[in-house]
């Protein structure tokens, strides 16, 4: 096992937390991360006088200096309370605590379908008054990625095509996924993220099951009782 795979391996923790101190957890944080999103959106459209924008700055820089006290060494990675709830909180398209994420809540079917309703403000635009082609994406990375666990066949990306339909507005999004076939280790997902006036991108996912999951899964079934 290479150095970087048991490395990644240690960012997946169980670390025995009850539903009830992970629900208080996600109370605390959960509004820290919707203020620090406001912010980035702020600070890109205020037009405040100089002096408001630095005196603005000084806060910021005070907030760092006090949250900064004590953090982790490292990324956040993916972490199991006792019940087996899963918390994936630095998620780049979904993190409950990564104020980068755009504010994606989703919602899933164990017969493999994930769905969310979001918005997009101004600081996921591409071309003016268009979100960006990256961010749609990144949301349908996620979204397909959630139909697969949520089907018991996860797995991460090894293809993600997509087929831009239209231009996508900033706003009211409504993206969703469902697993089309299984082939072997590979979770095939189909998907679209669509606006106010239909479709806007279609995409499609294969997710593949790491090998160093399938060894370990292989171990484990040939243990003996």
């Amino acid at each position: 096992m290479t150095d970087s795979i048991a490395h990644q391996q240690q960012l997946y923790v169980a670390d025995g937390l009850s539903d009830d101190e992970i629900a208080q957890q996600a109370d605390l944080y959960g509004p820290l991360t919707d203020s620090v999103r406001e912010l980035i959106e702020i600070a890109l459209l205020t037009e405040v006088d100089d002096q408001e924008v630095r005196a603005a700055q000084e806060h910021i820089e005070s907030a760092k200096r006090l949250l900064r006290q004590r953090t982790i060494p490292g990324p956040y990675g993916v972490r199991w309370g006792a019940s087996g709830q899963k918390r994936a909180w630095g998620n780049a398209a979904a993190g409950l605590r990564n104020a980068i994420a755009p504010p994606l809540f989703l919602e899933t079917d164990p017969d493999g379908r994930a769905w969310a309703d979001f918005h997009l403000g101004a600081a996921y635009e591409g071309p003016a008054g268009l979100t960006h082609g990256g961010v749609s994406a990144l949301v349908l990375d996620q979204v397909l990625g959630a139909a697969a666990e949520a089907g018991g066949a996860p797995g991460m990306t090894g293809t993600l095509t997509l087929r831009y339909r239209r231009p996508t507005p900033l706003g009211a999004l409504h993206a969703e996924a469902r697993i089309d076939r299984l082939e072997g280790v590979k979770t095939i997902v189909t998907g679209h993220l669509a606006g106010p006036d239909g479709v806007c991108v279609e995409a499609e996912g294969v997710f593949i099951l790491p090998r160093w999951v399938r060894d370990r899964n292989s171990a484990t079934v040939s243990d003996p009782v």
